[in-house]
């Protein structure tokens, strides 16, 4: 018997939380494949991905949660990325096309990029493609109602779930700052922003886009703010 071809991996971005910001190409994709991937919630509650994509799902498509941790051990991200892989893999070896929905954009510190490279690690055979979508940083500055950036102004993007190394630094050379998963280290955030007399140029932005945002503007009297792990924080420093 002939083995079927391999099936396609492909990375779609669905948005920030509003399933209308889907794009048509990625719905389109949701539609057509039998496998739809996407990263476990926590507490038998669904994560954001699986919630802004199940309006489009059909009753008939496999839905594959996959597990991945929030921590910061090599060690332990690189099974939970193996593992993942490798359930995928069993679908793309029998010719299933897969399609994994991450939340914001497939590319932007996306755990997508993760699940990819480990596949191609290990099946180097493997097709793989991603549909682009509306990241956090450009959902927020909408819903703020303000441009992320005009005319010469230069935007640095820091990952700040893993500290404020380079804070001071991206403070001095651009002119918008975003600071994404900035929960973990608000009160060192706040302080430096205070000292620099940033804070009335500064907003927090919870959940952008999803039924439960919240929007802190002005944060001169909010030196302690109670934060989720989606909140992303945007300075204007111009």
């Amino acid at each position: 018997m002939t083995p079927p071809s391999l099936g396609k991996l492909w990375g779609i971005g669905v948005g920030p939380g509003d399933p209308e910001l889907i794009t048509v190409k990625a719905q389109r994709l949701l539609h057509h494949c039998a496998v739809v991937a996407f990263p476990a919630g926590r507490s038998g509650h669904p994560g954001v991905a699986q919630r802004i994509l199940s309006p489009w799902l059909r009753p008939d498509q496999h839905q594959l949660p996959l597990w991945f941790p929030y921590v910061d051990d090599p060690a332990v991200l690189t099974a939970a990325w193996e593992q993942a892989a490798e359930t995928v893999w069993e679908h793309l070896a029998q010719g299933q096309d897969v399609v994994f929905a991450t939340e914001g954009d497939a590319s932007f510190y996306s755990t997508f990029t993760y699940l990819a490279q480990t596949l191609q690690r290990q099946h180097p055979e493997v097709s793989v493609e991603v549909v682009p979508g509306v990241c956090s940083p450009l959902a927020a500055a909408a819903m703020l109602g303000q441009p992320l950036t005009i005319q010469h102004q230069r935007l640095t993007v820091i990952p700040a779930f893993y500290g404020v190394e380079g804070l001071e630094a991206a403070l001095e050379a651009a002119e918008v700052v975003v600071l994404m998963k900035v929960a973990s280290v608000y009160p060192q955030v706040w302080e430096i922003l205070a000292r620099r007399q940033l804070l009335h140029r500064s907003a927090v932005v919870v959940r952008a886009t999803q039924p439960d945002q919240v929007m802190y503007r002005d944060l001169t009297d909010k030196p302690q703010l109670d934060l989720p792990y989606f909140s992303l924080l945007i300075v204007q420093c111009e």
